[in-house]
């Protein structure tokens, strides 16, 4: 099942190209969040953090920018996955990194899911998941989400080829707890399981100090979110060194430099600023814990979330009524015309002052009828 974004149109049926490789014509892309062109929105659609990266990551940035810029930057970003296993208290031969946590799943992917058994996710998670099984040939099953939108672990305990989550899962915004996944780790010795923590930061615990008990553990994360550098391109996985070793194999075979001088920097710099995470991070998840009682007390309904945004449904409004509704008050937020949630909003925890936006814009759509 593929999450389609109905903020733009539909890819259109075309003849067969006779240049194109087989697999091309099979393919359902991706399709990102819509990036507006105009000013004076106030964009609550991609889950981009609404404070800007560290002044340190900046400064490094700057830095960076000399005459070395002739030169090949380090092809396996050694400061880089120094700082990363500094965090978390493991070895750099436990880190890959790649650019952006989506190149970082594409390799996982490749390299550690193409097995006859069936890649195991949930049925309403990461719309890139689906994608890659079809451009690597993966088969795959998707598992119902529970009735309340969690994940039941016990639902995985099937013959399988890995599996893979989101957690907090995208777009609910649902925490499958640390327990959980131990179980599933337990139960799954003989194939890899893939934490994908894109929004971990915002209110869960990470899986990363589990590496070191369970060699089938991988965990992918990105700077996008919560060290907000969703445009400096830069994601990570953590794994026992023979998992990362699989994926440095892959991508030395496809792209020996993914990450530039300037991503190596600033990157190193954001994990090195501690303090201006934590502040930036709780500032979000104050701002959630606001916005979710706001909208309950309009009477929606808001799933628990653990990320940088909210899902949530209004038990008298239809949902695309509602997006449709919203921008032409200049608010984008993210609506998917799936069974099963297609009523519900997905919305990015922003700024005071756009999440005040969002509520008035609201409020007159619900008073106007």
């Amino acid at each position: 099942m593929t999450l389609q974004n109905t903020d733009l149109p539909a890819n259109e049926t075309r003849a067969p190209n006779p240049y194109w490789s087989p697999v091309v014509h099979r393919l359902t892309p991706y399709v990102a969040g819509e990036q507006p062109k105009l000013s004076n929105l106030i964009k609550l659609n991609t889950n981009e953090n609404p404070y800007g990266p560290s002044p340190k990551v900046l400064a490094a940035i700057q830095a960076e920018l000399s005459d070395g810029l002739r030169l090949y930057p380090d092809p396996n970003a050694e400061r880089l996955k120094q700082a990363i296993a500094d965090d978390y208290s493991i070895t750099p031969a436990q880190v890959f990194v790649g650019n952006g946590s989506d190149e970082v799943l594409a390799h996982a992917f490749q390299a550690l899911l193409q097995h006859t058994a069936p890649l195991l996710f949930p049925d309403i998670t990461y719309s890139f998941y689906p994608v890659y099984c079809g451009l690597y040939s993966i088969n795959f099953a998707t598992v119902p989400l529970a009735e309340d939108f969690t994940l039941r672990v016990t639902d995985y305990q099937r013959p399988n080829g890995g599996i893979i989550f989101a957690n907090p899962n995208a777009p609910t915004g649902c925490l499958t707890p640390l327990a959980d996944i131990e179980w599933l780790l337990e139960r799954n010795q003989d194939s890899v399981v893939i934490a994908d923590e894109a929004y971990i930061d915002f209110g869960g615990d990470t899986a990363v100090p589990l590496v070191n008990r369970y060699p089938n553990l991988l965990v992918i994360q990105t700077l996008s979110k919560s060290r907000s550098l969703a445009g400096l391109r830069v994601g990570l996985a953590v794994g026992h060194p023979e998992l990362i070793e699989a994926l440095e194999r892959v991508k030395n075979s496809f792209n020996s430099y993914p990450l530039d001088r300037l991503a190596i920097a600033g990157a190193t710099a954001a994990f090195a600023d501690r303090e201006y995470f934590e502040h930036t991070r709780q500032a979000v998840i104050a701002s959630r814990v606001e916005l979710a009682a706001a909208l309950t007390g309009l009477g929606f309904e808001v799933l628990p979330s653990a990320a940088n945004f909210v899902f949530t449904r209004h038990p008298q409004r239809d949902g695309a009524t509602l997006a449709a509704a919203l921008r032409e008050r200049n608010v984008i937020v993210r609506y998917f015309r799936l069974p099963r949630i297609d009523q519900f909003l997905r919305i990015t925890v922003g700024a005071p002052e756009q999440n005040a936006a969002l509520l008035a814009a609201l409020q007159h759509i619900l008073t106007e009828g």
